[in-house]
C-alpha cells in the first residue's frame, strides 16, 4: 500500500537529516509508531521559520510538532512565533511551553500549519477528527497559506473510509438520533453504520466537543463514492456542524516509514 500510495503521489524520497537509528548496517531498530509520529513531526517543523504564525494541531502526532517549537523556542532558533491552536488541549499544551498564542480574529491569515490525520488517500483526501477537534483544526487550516500534514504509514489507505475506522461529523445535540438515522441514510449503498460517540472514561454519556456539540462516527462497507458530493449532502443537512474529511487542503505530506521519510508536495 505505502510503496503504491508514493507512485500515485509522485513523492520523492528525500534525503532524512535525521536518519533512522539503527543498531548495525543490516539490522535497523524497528521504531515504534510513537516514534515514527515523531520523525515526521520533527520533519515538519523545520518549515516553520521565525516571525510566522503557525497552526498547532491536536492528536499524538501533532504533539509532538508542539513540542518540538516549544523547544526551539526555548533554545532561540526560533523567535517571534504565534501559535493558533486547534483545541483546548493544544491550547494547554502550548501554554505549558511558552509558545506566545492566538486566535484567527487577530490572525485571520496563518503561514503554516501542521497536524496529523487518521486517513491519507492517494490524493492527500483526510479524514481527521476521531480525537474530536475538527471543526477547530479545519478553521485554522483552511485559513493557511501552507498545510502539513504529519502521518505514519499505518494511516495510508486506498480510499477514504478503507480503514474501516470512523469518519466522524459534529452535530448539534438537538434530536441527535434524527440527524444520525439522516446521515445513515446518505450512505445507506455504502452499507454506512452510524453511532454517537461517547466519552473516553464515561461511556454512558455522549463526547462533547470543545463547541458544546456531539460527534456522530460513520463506518462504511464500501467506497462513499464522489468525496466532492459526500461532503455537499453531509454539510446540506440541518443539525450538522462540519464533518472529517479534509478534501484538497493539505499542501505537503509527511509520512515516517521503516525504510525512512517521504514527503509529497501538491
Amino acid at each position: 500500500m505505502a510503496i503504491a500510495y508514493r507512485q500515485v503521489l509522485g513523492s520523492e524520497k528525500l534525503e532524512n537529516k535525521e536518519p533512522l537509528p539503527s543498531s548495525s548496517s543490516c539490522s535497523p531498530v524497528i521504531l515504534t509508531q510513537d516514534e515514527l509520529k515523531k520523525l515526521a513531526a520533527y520533519k515538519a517543523v523545520e518549515y516553520v521559520e521565525s516571525g510566522m504564525v503557525v497552526g498547532l494541531g491536536t492528536g499524538s502526532t501533532a504533539k509532538h510538532a508542539v513540542d518540538r517549537i516549544g523547544e526551539l523556542l526555548r533554545q532561540g532558533k526560533l523567535k517571534n512565533i504565534v501559535g493558533i491552536p486547534t483545541s483546548k488541549m493544544t491550547h494547554e499544551q502550548a501554554v505549558s511551553l511558552g509558545i506566545p498564542l492566538s486566535d484567527l480574529n487577530a490572525h485571520p491569515i496563518v503561514d503554516l500549519a501542521i497536524d496529523g490525520a487518521d486517513e491519507v488517500d492517494p490524493y492527500m483526501n483526510l479524514v481527521k477528527g476521531r480525537g474530536g477537534s475538527l471543526l477547530r483544526e479545519k478553521m485554522v487550516e483552511a485559513a493557511s497559506k501552507k498545510f502539513i500534514v504529519i502521518v505514519d504509514e499505518s494511516k495510508l489507505v486506498g480510499h477514504l473510509g478503507g480503514s474501516g475506522l470512523a469518519m466522524p461529523v459534529e452535530i448539534v445535540p438537538f434530536c441527535w438520533e434524527f440527524t444520525l438515522k439522516r446521515l445513515e441514510m446518505l450512505f445507506m449503498e455504502a452499507g454506512c453504520v452510524g453511532k454517537l460517540r461517547t466519552g473516553p472514561r464515561d461511556t454512558t454519556h455522549p463526547f462533547v466537543t470543545d463547541n458544546g456539540n456531539y460527534i456522530i462516527d460513520l463506518y462504511f462497507k464500501k467506497d462513499m463514492g464522489d468525496l466532492k458530493a459526500a461532503s455537499d449532502a453531509i454539510l446540506r443537512l440541518a443539525g450538522v456542524v462540519e464533518h472529517g474529511m479534509f478534501l484538497d487542503m493539505a499542501t505537503t505530506l509527511i509520512v515516517a516509514g521503516k525504510l525512512g521519510i517521504t514527503v509529497a508536495n501538491k
